[in-house]
């Protein structure tokens, strides 16, 4: 990919999985480029729901992304993701409210608080991360294609990976636990920035149930991309790890940027799943 403003954009998608790099080599070259920008496209959209404190100022940067999203078909575009992926005949196969369902579920949740139970947290996670993980179902495999399974693995692998941000995010109005789980443990929102044992045991029953959901949400063998499956593969993993460890948080940590020999079986794995559909 030679353009450097759209290098930056993936760049920016690599760092917050780092381990995508690998998977990269698994990806068809012909394709490579518009299938890198639609998950490029994807974090810029994560970044703007998760990575403004300010609401108003959240709900700013996604109104002009439903507005860049909603005029992209008839005019190409102005920011250079959009401008490559509509480029594609591709995009304009898609429908337009797969297009607009990430930006609007973005939306809806700006002002969401901690979910009352986990059933309740993944429902709430699946809005935004589900309806991104749609779009690229779409985008890979043709509109027709079922995209549950990727729904689900796209919001456990956030709720893990959220998990990682839990001392950063403590103060904010939607935690990464829930209210349930707090009270199980006696945790309070002032407790979480504080390595506890009542911490650990809260994080590891977290985990395990993320682990159980993400193994049986692969096992429902729909299309997934090569990343989508990259992302689970990695996520479960994760998950099954730290809920095993005596430090979970750190563990989280730990496996955040680790690559190695089984990183690159998990990007095979996802290629050749990935190749049963296309």
């Amino acid at each position: 990919m030679s353009d450097g403003a759209i290098q930056n954009f993936v760049d920016k998608w690599l760092a917050v999985q780092p381990q995508q790099r690998i998977a990269l080599g698994f990806v068809d070259e012909t394709s490579r480029d518009e299938r890198v920008a639609l998950a490029a496209l994807e974090q810029e959209l994560i970044s703007a729901a998760y990575g403004i404190r300010e609401p108003q100022v959240a709900a700013a940067k996604l109104q002009w992304w439903a507005e860049e999203l909603a005029g992209a078909a008839a005019s190409g575009g102005r920011h250079p993701l959009t401008k490559l992926l509509f480029a594609s005949p591709r995009a304009k196969e898609i429908p337009a409210g797969l297009w607009l369902a990430p930006v609007l579920a973005a939306m809806a949740q700006l002002e969401q608080g901690t979910s009352s139970d986990f059933a309740a947290q993944v429902t709430a996670a699946r809005g935004l991360h589900g309806a991104l993980a749609a779009l690229e179902t779409a985008w890979w495999f043709g509109p027709a294609a079922p995209a549950e399974s990727a729904s689900r693995i796209a919001a456990l692998s956030h709720l893990v990976f959220a998990l990682s941000r839990l001392e950063l995010d403590a103060e904010r109005e939607r935690l990464p636990l829930p209210m349930s789980r707090l009270a199980r443990h006696g945790l309070s929102r002032g407790h979480l920035k504080d390595d506890t044992p009542a911490r650990r045991e809260a994080l590891r029953a977290q985990l395990g149930e993320l682990a159980t959901a993400l193994r049986e949400a692969l096992a429902l063998g729909e299309p997934l991309s090569t990343f989508r499956g990259m992302e689970g593969r990695t996520a479960l993993s994760t998950a099954r790890a730290a809920a095993r460890a005596s430090e979970p948080f750190a563990e989280l940590h730990r496996r955040q940027s680790r690559t190695g020999p089984a990183t690159a079986i998990r990007a095979w794995l996802a290629a050749r799943h990935a190749g049963r559909f296309t």
